[in-house]
């Protein structure tokens, strides 16, 4: 019974990818489609804007919408909190800072191969970490609310750092302007497989993790009375969700909500967190490939960054969910 939904989502992935490959400012036949995966043809623009421009952004789009899906799954079940998401608790405007200060560092470390995942995954990480930090002082502990607010005020600070080295520097800013705004055109094939080096350990720690979470649901004395190191399941945790929000920051810049949106709509139909990985990196990877289907289309012949179709969605989602929780 477990493996229906997975496999019904495998199909919608598979529905998914199609359309997004044949789809287009120029439309390509299904025969063009079976005939690319028969071989190669050099004389076929139709194999050449497959192979070298829909595949590789496809590709990008699943890597993404996975990584961002499953970060925010695991910020929501280690915190406990509904609204946790990379984009809003400050994973992602660390990782953001990150990488533009590295870029603008004389030896340019962001553009170099794994280097980029690393940076972007550190910065989001340590940001996250003085998000922790303030929402746990004080008596009342780290609250929902204060860990959410404080995950806001920090985003707001680092995205006010990072306009601040951009309009300081404008060889920097020339070199990640599109990045900026969270769009997949500009996604790069070297950094597509440094982050694949990355995925490894954080699927293994997610899968590690989403075995405990169930537990840790229950509460932190639960958890500790069933034998599970709550604070060692939190650490490889956070690190995992940094991970999965640099990788993905690394290859299509900063796009929220995806990490909002899957896990909350997977958590309503699915309890256990160990089903509930396979089906939001699939549900995650979906969805942001639909979503940048969308942004190349709606305004034929030209493209809206892959940010802003997920912001148009997500941000009514949020106000919901924030009208919930406030409830």
């Amino acid at each position: 019974m477990a493996s229906r939904p997975i496999l019904g989502l495998v199909a919608m992935l598979v529905l998914i990818s199609t359309l997004y490959l044949i789809v287009g400012p120029r439309l390509i036949g299904f025969d063009s489609l079976l005939d690319l995966a028969n071989g190669f043809d050099a004389g076929s623009f139709d194999h050449r804007v497959l192979q070298t421009i829909r595949m590789p952004r496809l590709v990008a789009a699943l890597i993404t919408g996975a990584c961002l899906g499953l970060s925010g799954l695991l910020l929501q079940g280690l915190l406990r909190n509904p609204l946790g998401e990379p984009h809003i608790l400050g994973l992602n405007a660390g990782a953001t800072l990150a990488v533009v200060v590295a870029t603008a560092a004389p030896m340019g470390l962001a553009t170099d191969g794994i280097a980029r995942p690393l940076i972007a995954a550190t910065g989001g990480g340590l940001l996250f970490l003085a998000t922790i930090v303030f929402a746990s002082a004080g008596k009342s502990g780290m609250t929902l609310l204060k860990v959410t607010f404080c995950g806001i005020a920090f985003s707001a600070l680092a995205s006010a750092v990072t306009s601040a080295i951009l309009i300081l520097d404008d060889d920097t800013l020339d070199q990640v302007r599109l990045w900026m705004v969270g769009d997949l055109a500009g996604a790069r094939m070297d950094t597509l497989w440094a982050s694949s080096w990355l995925l490894v350990p954080a699927v293994i720690a997610a899968l590690y993790v989403s075995s405990c979470l169930n537990a840790l649901a229950l509460g932190d004395d639960v958890a500790t009375g069933l034998g599970i190191s709550v604070r060692r399941v939190r650490l490889i945790g956070i690190i995992a969700a940094a991970l999965f929000c640099g990788i993905a920051v690394a290859i299509a810049g900063p796009i929220g909500f995806v990490g909002l949106i899957v896990p909350n709509l997977v958590r309503r139909f699915v309890s256990d967190y160990r089903l509930s990985v396979p089906l939001v990196a699939l549900g995650g990877a979906g969805l942001l490939a639909l979503a940048d289907l969308a942004a190349r289309l709606v305004m034929l012949p030209h493209e809206i960054p892959t940010g802003l179709a997920t912001a148009f969605v997500g941000a009514p989602v949020f106000s919901i969910l924030v009208a919930r929780v406030l409830r």
